[in-house]
């Protein structure tokens, strides 16, 4: 596989099924290197399988598909006249024609994020607005829509690009905030009437979310909304984001609170016979990586409950059954993100046997979900699972992850069943490229503890030779690898030209359990990086055809603070890649956005251990600056302007360091890139110059 290669697969995005569950509506979008772009269209397609096709009412650059509750009208999110508004057209369930394509929304500030209302009587969204302007109640030109049109228009016109700030999270990600908050909007489709759900609140709903999605749901009947939201006074020093609810009969309705966790807490779905509200919970404040449990709320008896309080993996999201009986879950296991069943009672099943990661679950009846899923091997595809639930075990054993013999044992039941892919979107591609299976290994840390590798070997791979390796160090820390495609980092691309791939999962992973998450707070250096150099041990001496002499490390955010890590502590290696690398722990502070990182990652702010020895200070004991005497292998540093999770200051910082120290090293500067490079181009740069790096200093007799 070559990066044009790449390039040319389709990327599925969103997906939606319609109420008889015949019909999938997807985006998919389509890259063109040289024009630097990235289309969606949306396409239909029988569940049952069938030529796709494409919507005719839209148009490239459409997207956010939504089937009517009663299946004949389809909306959708368009720009084709300026900024994004909410269109509907009359969609045939028999043949999968649209006809009537119109605006529904015609509000300044655009619309995102857009629902039907079970009824089919209006169609709630997202808008980011001025909170001191007049509330925008109509979907005309009224005073509080001109007040924020006039307000966009004067910023653009404005010579001065100057801003004040009065408040933290001025920046997030890649942009600046502005004095603009996200609110949700109700929309009649019969008078067009309009009204802010949160008029003049000066928080966003929902926060912020890397998934995206709009953070609400509404009652069956109609009557009611909830949504997330963080009120706290300082939401950059704050993750308890919350559930609240809106009573839509009253026509200034006032949220209640109804979740109780001083943790946050995300996506609210009511069941289908409205009995019960389900959404994600954390316990503990201030960590955004706290174990994300399933809960669910009687609306009735106002209760709450942990639906699988032995259940020790991440709930990444989840649907109910169309019954209201079940709810279905993809988590994150041991490299995989297979789907799970949890019943009301608290019993717990996974309901697929085969690898991958699963995602975007709809729900049908009979039995059946619907699922994006993706490999190592594989982009996205659209899959119809069909499975039976049968509980085998006792509950009080259930929904235990344990190690055995270096295996993660699921003390469930494996019923499910694969029925049928339902997209195509890059079989022939995918088939003409030579994509390595994924292996895994276990090995034992240090502490006794069993930690998971993966290892992908080069295409033509001939087991008489020696290979060089990448040694990839993922990001989070609170993530993984595992069976799972990317773009950004692409394993079997790292492969392709010849290359052994080695990832490990060490201490702070996802898919272990949550005391292996928690292994890497206030240790950002410890057991991580031992964990990491033992699992490189490990495939040295298990895989002959590697050659230990030949191998460069690579990592991205947390993998560039660890490449950074190890670059002061191990000389094992030919060069190192660090991409939006932590150099300095301290500095990251004060020019980070989310302080509740680092606050919970390094035990407190860096004041709090002034005075104290080094030792002693996890912003300086754990520093890769402080060890800078010890720097000599080959590095090259990647940072990005736009990146505020990790400031550019940070890559300076790292690059001048090694220059003055007269280690090999070369910097790649992205001015306009975030913590992610996404521009086609640009990603075709960086995986140039980074492989060309890797060669430089892997070749043979190097």
């Amino acid at each position: 596989m070559t990066f044009e290669d790449m390039m040319q697969m389709k990327r599925l995005g969103e997906t939606a099924v319609s109420p008889d569950g015949k019909w999938l509506a997807y985006s998919v979008t389509t890259v063109d290197l040289e024009k630097i772009t990235k289309t969606p269209e949306l396409w239909l397609q029988t569940i049952a399988g069938g030529e796709p096709i494409k919507i005719a009412v839209a148009q490239p650059g459409d997207g956010g598909p939504e089937f009517a509750p009663d299946g004949k009208r389809i909306l959708f999110l368009s720009g084709r006249e300026g900024g994004q508004q909410v269109w509907l057209a009359d969609f045939d369930g028999a043949t999968g024609a649209t006809s009537n394509a119109k605006k529904l929304t015609a509000i300044a500030t655009e619309a995102d994020n857009a629902k039907w209302s079970p009824d089919g009587k209006a169609i709630a969204f997202t808008s980011a607005v001025y909170p001191d302007c007049a509330p925008i109640t109509t979907a005309d030109q009224t005073t509080g829509d001109k007040c924020n049109k006039d307000r966009d228009a004067a910023a653009a016109a404005s010579k001065v690009k100057a801003q004040i700030f009065n408040h933290l999270l001025y920046r997030h990600w890649n942009h600046f905030t502005g004095d603009k908050r996200s609110h949700l909007f109700l929309v009649s489709l019969d008078s067009g009437a309009m009204r802010d759900l949160n008029p003049n609140d000066t928080h966003d709903v929902p926060p912020f979310s890397l998934e995206g999605g709009g953070g609400f749901d509404i009652s069956p009947d109609s009557k009611e909304l909830a949504f997330t939201e963080n009120l706290d006074p300082e939401p950059a020093i704050s993750t308890n984001a919350d559930i609240f609810t809106l009573d839509l009969t009253d026509a200034s309705p006032k949220p209640v609170k109804i979740s109780t966790s001083p943790g946050g807490d995300f996506n609210p779905a009511y069941s289908p016979d409205g009995k019960w509200l389900a959404w994600r919970s954390q316990a503990r404040a201030g960590y955004e990586s706290d174990k994300f449990r399933l809960v669910v709320y009687d609306r009735a008896a106002k209760t709450i409950k942990d639906l699988l309080p032995k259940f020790d993996n991440w709930v990444d999201e989840f649907v109910w059954a169309s019954d209201s009986k079940v709810l279905y879950f993809a988590s994150g296991t041991a490299g995989e993100a297979p789907i799970f069943e949890a019943t009301l009672n608290g019993q717990s099943e996974r309901i697929t046997r085969w690898d991958g990661e699963y995602g975007s679950l709809h729900s049908l009846p009979q039995s059946r979900i619907v699922a994006t899923k993706v490999t190592v091997g594989a982009p996205a595809e659209s899959y119809l699972v069909h499975y039976s639930f049968t509980p085998t075990i006792p509950p009080e054993d259930q929904n235990v992850v344990t190690t055995n013999n270096g295996k993660i044992a699921i003390s469930e039941t494996e019923t499910g069943e694969e029925e049928a892919w339902v997209t195509h979107i890059n079989d022939n591609l995918v088939a003409s490229l030579d994509l390595a299976k994924m292996e895994s290994f276990w090995f034992t840390a240090k502490d006794g503890v069993k930690v998971q590798g993966f290892l992908i070997r080069p295409p033509g791979f001939d087991a008489s030779k020696k290979y060089p390796l990448k040694f990839l160090i993922h990001g989070g820390p609170q993530g993984a690898w595992g069976d799972s495609w990317s773009y950004r980092w692409n394993a079997e691309l790292f492969a392709a030209n010849g290359y052994v791939v080695v990832m490990i999962n060490p201490r702070g992973s996802t898919g272990y359990g949550q005391a292996f998450v928690d292994g890497v707070n206030g240790d950002w250096g410890g057991r991580p990086f031992t964990d990491l150099m033992m699992g490189l041990d490990y495939a040295e001496q298990h895989f002959s055809f590697i050659d230990k002499n030949r191998e460069c490390a690579l990592g991205a955010s947390y993998g560039g603070y660890m490449a950074n890590w190890v670059l002061g502590h191990t000389d094992r290696f030919k060069c190192i890649v660090s991409h939006d690398g932590m150099f300095d722990p301290e500095s990251a502070y004060g020019t980070t956005e989310e302080l509740w990182f680092n606050e919970w990652e390094f035990k407190g702010k860096p004041w709090d251990y002034y005075g104290k020895p080094d030792a002693e200070n996890p912003y300086r004991k754990w520093a890769p600056m402080m060890a800078a005497k010890n720097f000599k292998t080959p590095t090259l540093v990647i940072h990005s302007q736009l990146d505020f999770r990790l400031d550019v200051s940070e890559g300076y910082q790292l690059f001048d360091t090694l220059q003055r120290l007269g280690v090999p090293s070369k910097m790649l500067y992205f001015p306009d890139e975030g913590h992610w490079v996404l521009k086609p181009q640009n990603s075709q740069l960086w995986y140039k110059t980074v492989n060309d790096w890797v060669d430089q200093w892997t070749a043979a007799g190097h």
